[in-house]
C-alpha cells in the first residue's frame, strides 16, 4: 500500500476516532493537519506524528486493515 496523507488518514479514521483531528482538539494542541508527518513502518501500519506544546509529540499509528488509530 502506498503511504497516505494526513487528511487521507483523518478521513479513514473519522468514523472510529471522530475527536482525534477535530478542530477543538487540534486547536487545543496548538496544531494543524500541515504539522503532522507520516511514516511507513515495516508492519504495515503508518506512524503519524505532530508537535505539541512544543516539547512534546503527538505519535500514533495508523493501521490500514482496520483504519485504527493506535498508540503502540
Amino acid at each position: 500500500m502506498r503511504k497516505p496523507t494526513i487528511y487521507e488518514i483523518k478521513r479513514l479514521t473519522k468514523e472510529k476516532a471522530p475527536y482525534f483531528f477535530s478542530k477543538d482538539t487540534m486547536q487545543f494542541f496548538n496544531q494543524t493537519l500541515k504539522d503532522f508527518k507520516v511514516e511507513s513502518m515495516k508492519d504495515g501500519r503508518f506512524k503519524i506524528s505532530a508537535d505539541s506544546f512544543g516539547e512534546n509529540e503527538t505519535i500514533r499509528f495508523f493501521n490500514p486493515k482496520t483504519n485504527d488509530l493506535e498508540i503502540k
